[in-house]
């Protein structure tokens, strides 16, 4: 286990029906193929040491005991594997016999739990031979050790505290109420889940909805086994069909009839975080009996994928679907804002970068939703000191191709003024030079939409707002911001979506806007008139700020985990110094920043990520970065080692 990541799999050994010798070699096979990737948790299928299609033998003695034996036998042979695993076989218990899964650890016996619902409809007849779990612990005499027997088990390891299983068998998961929702509620952050599902047409796609929608339900890891192409085809066809799910989200996956593992990494520490913020989730572990796993090393490396874009969707498909669900939702909030203030205009800065145009776009969308005239709303240019004719170029054929109505608003004379008034001078070209020139472009827009009886319209990202890169009172500042829960990665796509679907005018300028460097523009431009100031040469890369900040607030990991995750999502593209001086900066700059976020304006959320201090996002202004930063400082000390 690494920083909450464990190394989980599901999988269908080669199973022949009745023979339990053979079966229980191939569950060490597997088990030992397993253990070899560095599997930690496995999860075989229902009566997988028998075969689930035995029928009226079940009620054999001869392949009972069989059964037992094989189990002795898989315990014998995997003294030696740290791996946690559950295996499945039919046991007497009490005069009844029950379809149990059995789970094992290093040669021995942990739990043994008993199937809670048995399905006895359609091609399904286990009631003829098995008997539902009896409610309650009890125990089971395994050669002179008492095993706890009994569906309310949890197992705990004893280091890595997040990560807790529980396990349920086929039927269960398709009742009514699972068994695994009592045992996450318990405490269960991994279920496992030993089945015997055949195939028929259409089943595939039901049965991984289902293990999907039940990990999202219960926040939680789903490990999901099912029996394959060895079983009896008298009446069936198995397709060993294997599942990890993690919280809503597909990880891995096996092809019908291909007898395979699946293999993936569950970050059970990320579940308990969702946990602990989600309400709804209330524990209740009472009834329960818990036992503990031994601890246990396994080298791996990690294979699951981590995006170096959190906030973009890799398929192009589902990436413009978002982004149009996005830009709905942005002009569906600012067309109830503008409604209901019953504004008679709408006021935007427009300076030819990506988010006055973003904004500008979202704007144009809620006047259409409106059926109010394109040419109502006001969008303003403000050039000064730093302004290039590219950005004012820009501007103004996006105005123009949207048919909004355009003013200029030279400001630098009023600037100017100011420095006077405060004994500034020009040339020295520090923070107060460039925040005076933000604060009087809001100073006229603010009194401009006073004076058309209209609102403005705010244009910064949540990436901005992350790193307090806005001038407090300046562009900080408006009356309803349609950008603020958009980071800096996404704000691009959206921009390309509404480019690809736009008429050849407004296509052109928008590529040519996404083709322009980001830059506030309040320094002078160089000698070739281009942009001298580059916001990513100051703040970092809004590529890594934005992975960082998606994993420190959305889940709360500490700085050392994020680097682990952001070596493994940028290894082709920063070094490790790159990373830990980024992530320091990106610490330093949001705890020093959060008064700004303090005393936001209204604005529509859109994704998992906000910080508004009304909903997601509340943080003393004066909260001090010192055990973050301690995190960094010793990343930076490893590597400089």
């Amino acid at each position: 286990m690494k920083y909450g990541f464990v190394k989980v799999a599901s999988g269908t050994p080669e199973v022949r029906v009745a023979d339990c010798r053979f079966n229980a070699s191939a569950t060490v096979e597997m088990m030992r193929t397993a253990a070899q990737q560095g599997v930690e948790v496995l999860c075989l299928p229902e009566l997988g040491l028998t075969g689930y299609t035995c029928q009226d033998l079940f009620l054999q003695p001869t392949l009972q005991q069989a059964a037992l034996d094989a189990l002795e036998q898989v315990l014998s042979e995997t003294k030696e594997l740290g791996l946690v695993c559950t295996v499945g076989l039919p046991v007497r218990f009490e005069g009844k016999l029950y379809n149990c899964a059995a789970v094992i650890q290093q040669g021995n016996l942990l739990a043994l739990v008993p199937k809670a619902c048995l399905p006895n409809y359609g091609e399904f007849y286990e009631a003829r031979q098995f008997s539902p779990a009896p409610k309650g612990l009890f125990w089971y005499d395994w050669k002179g050790t008492q095993v706890p027997f009994g569906t309310d088990i949890l197992l705990r390891h004893p280091v890595e505290k997040a990560l807790c299983i529980g396990v349920e068998v086929c039927e269960d998961l398709w009742s009514p109420i699972p068994p695994s929702s009592r045992h996450a509620l318990a405490g269960a952050t991994l279920i496992l889940n030993l089945s015997a599902s055949d195939e028929i047409v259409g089943k595939a796609e039901y049965r991984r909805s289902l293990v999907q929608n039940q990990s999202a339900r219960l926040l939680c890891g789903y490990l999901y086994a099912d029996a394959g192409c060895g079983e009896s085809t008298t009446d069936l066809v198995f397709a060993g069909h294997n599942l990890i799910c993690e919280n809503g989200t597909l990880l891995a996956q096996t092809p019908l009839f291909s007898q395979e593992l699946a293999v993936s990494e569950i970050d059970v520490q990320k579940l308990e975080t969702e946990r602990s913020k989600n309400t709804s989730f209330v524990p209740n572990s009472q009834g329960y009996h818990t036992v503990w796993l031994s601890d246990w090393q396994a080298d791996w490396k990690l294979e699951r994928q981590i995006a170096p874009y959190p906030f973009v969707p890799a398929d192009q498909t589902q990436r413009v679907e978002r982004c149009q669900s996005i830009l709905e939702m942005q002009a569906r909030g600012l067309a109830k804002r503008l409604s209901h203030t019953r504004a008679k205009t709408a006021v935007i800065g427009i300076s030819g970068g990506l988010d006055s145009t973003l904004a500008l776009l979202v704007l144009a969308r809620a006047f259409a939703i409106l059926e109010k005239p394109m040419e109502e709303i006001v969008a303003v240019t403000m050039p000064a000191f730093g302004t290039t004719q590219r950005t004012r170029n820009n501007a103004h054929l996006l105005c123009q191709a949207l048919g909004v109505s355009l003013r200029q608003v030279d400001v630098s004379a009023t600037v100017r003024s100011n420095f006077v008034d405060i004994g500034h001078s020009e040339e020295e070209r520090d923070v107060t030079y460039e925040n005076t020139q933000a604060r009087v472009r809001t100073l006229v827009l603010m009194n401009l939409a006073n004076k058309l009886g209209g609102l403005v319209i705010g244009t910064g990202d949540l990436s901005e707002l992350a790193l307090g890169w806005a001038t407090y009172n300046g562009d900080h500042m408006s009356m309803y911001g349609v950008n603020g829960s958009i980071p800096k990665t996404l704000v691009r796509h959206m921009v390309q979506t509404v480019a690809d679907a736009s008429q050849p005018d407004l296509k052109e300028v928008l590529l040519d806007i996404l083709d322009t460097p980001v830059s506030p523009e309040l320094l002078p431009p160089d000698e070739q008139g281009e942009i001298a100031q580059q916001t990513e040469k100051i703040v970092g890369p809004y590529t890594l700020h934005d992975f960082y900040l998606y994993y420190a607030i959305r889940w709360g990991f500490e700085p050392e985990k994020i680097f682990w995750l952001a070596q493994h999502a940028f290894a082709e593209m920063y070094t490790d110094k790159e990373l830990v001086r980024w992530l320091e900066n990106f610490y330093r700059r949001f705890f020093n920043q959060q008064f700004k976020r303090s005393c936001l304006p209204d604005g529509p959320k859109v994704g998992s990520v906000s910080l508004s201090p009304r909903g997601d996002w509340r943080m003393p202004s004066d909260a001090c970065a010192t055990v973050w930063l301690e995190q960094v400082e010793r990343l930076k000390q490893g590597l400089e080692a």
